[in-house]
């Protein structure tokens, strides 16, 4: 990123952490599972009509970064490798979709 890019995107960072916050909140616990895309989707489309590209940008970096940490804390807690988390989020993707 550049310098430009730096600013714009700390500049809206305020908004995206409250934007995940309040995403999180609604999707963790979200039944049936299948209302968890429709929810995410909603809040992309949001955002993106706000805040266009960099808003975008910005909040799959933010949902990102709480998807590691949250994933290390599962490996801490279960002994697991976040190689092995990600197999079995893999696995989960393909059983799925198994036609890719």
């Amino acid at each position: 990123m550049d310098e430009e890019e730096d600013r714009r995107l700390y500049a809206i960072a305020p908004e995206i952490s409250r934007v995940t916050v309040g995403l999180l909140r609604t999707v963790v616990g979200l039944e049936p599972a299948e209302r968890v895309p429709e929810e995410a989707l909603g809040v992309a489309d949001d955002v993106l009509a706000r805040l266009g590209t960099d808003g975008l940008r910005s909040l799959v970096m933010s949902l990102a970064g709480w998807a590691a940490v949250g994933m290390e804390n599962v490996a801490q807690l279960t002994g697991k490798t976040y190689e092995a988390l990600v197999d079995e989020i893999e696995l989960t993707c393909l059983e799925a979709n198994p036609e890719g």
